[in-house]
């Protein structure tokens, strides 16, 4: 086991942000895992998971061990006529898994392309692109249950999936994901209906056109880590109830939005973040991208707090505007390597 001090985790997170941790380790397999559990157990170390780093918001400092996930492999697990189901390890890049499944004629994933990440924190955010989301084709997570310190296998039923949420954010020190298991369709069955996805499709109406197109848009409007350091989407697109949409209608007729289950109405944060003039705008070293307002960039050596005074900043000029309280999507951690909530502007 190849415990490591005092390590700098700037490569290991999208926003570039300056930071350094007690103890890390980088884990390959279950037993690896075991061990490195066990390990901060015996050493009183809180422990913090890490994945791809495009979701975290992270301190200077960061006193406990940082366990960065890297089990790999793709498994076969079943099929019918209709759908094909795979294992795939949590430390499997997200975009690098999509192109994999169109090459394999499996349709699903392909609105999901080019979302920074991997494979095993698809769950924990359902994360989500152009009317789709993860939890449409997941069949079931397997996890290390740390309180029963067992490995158990999470049925797609009991994860609680709902916009950006999962039973994996309601209990966050629980479960470390494994694997994720993935029931993909073996005919096309395009899903078009997002923003303007249809038009750029056109009428070469296949999944690696599809796929292609998303490629495209994300490109065109999201800048690239390695260049603009960011956490792609920063804001999580509101859920309003529709009484409320439709007051807010009346003064803003032009407000991007789509129906919701149970009579709510899911509001474009890009749009509103744009309107309130947050768009290409700056506060220090920090500022939202000039392409996508809804895109939070570090533009030189920026911290935790220099992020912090940015986006709070913008909720409180969008709640101003209209009333409309925007929270945060990346996961905030403090220097115990615990996750923390966002504060969020309710006036």
């Amino acid at each position: 086991m190849n415990i490591q001090t005092q390590i700098q985790l700037k490569p290991f997170n999208t926003l570039s942000l300056d930071v350094i941790t007690s103890h890390y380790i980088e884990v390959q397999s279950q037993q690896e895992l075991v061990d490195a559990l066990a390990y901060a157990e015996e050493q009183k170390l809180n422990v913090m998971i890490l994945s791809g780093g495009s979701n975290m918001l992270l301190p200077k400092e960061i006193h406990a061990l940082v366990i960065h996930m890297n089990i790999q492999g793709i498994e076969d697990i079943s099929e019918d006529e209709k759908s094909k189901t795979i294992r795939v390890g949590a430390g499997q890049v997200w975009h690098d898994f999509v192109l994999w499944t169109t090459s394999q004629n499996l349709f699903g994933l392909q609105n999901l392309a080019l979302i920074p990440g991997l494979v095993g924190a698809s769950p924990v955010q359902n994360i989500g692109a152009y009317g789709v989301e993860a939890s449409e084709f997941i069949d079931s997570v397997q996890v290390y249950d740390r309180y029963s310190k067992a490995f158990v296998s999470i049925p797609v039923s009991d994860c609680k999936f709902s916009y950006r949420h999962s039973i994996f954010k309601d209990d966050p020190n629980r479960y470390v994901i494994i694997s994720v298991t993935f029931k993909l369709l073996k005919h096309e069955d395009l899903k078009l209906h997002y923003g303007d996805l249809n038009t750029a499709v056109g009428e070469d109406r296949t999944a690696l056109n599809l796929q292609t197109q998303v490629i495209q848009i994300r490109q065109a409007k999201l800048p690239d880590p390695k260049e603009y350091p960011n956490v792609g989407s920063f804001f999580k697109n509101p859920v309003i109830d529709e009484s409320v949409y439709l007051k807010l209608a009346e003064n803003f007729p032009n407000i991007p939005h789509y129906p919701q289950p149970n009579n709510q109405v899911k509001i474009a944060a890009g749009w509103l973040i744009d309107q309130a003039g947050w768009k290409g705008k700056k506060l220090g070293t920090v500022g939202m991208f000039h392409k996508q307002a809804l895109v939070l960039v570090n533009y030189a050596d920026a911290n935790l707090k220099d992020v912090q005074s940015t986006y709070k900043a913008v909720q409180q000029d969008v709640y101003a505007k209209f009333g409309v309280s925007l929270e945060p999507e990346p996961v905030l951690y403090n220097e115990e390597g615990l996750i923390i909530k966002h504060n969020v502007i309710t006036g």
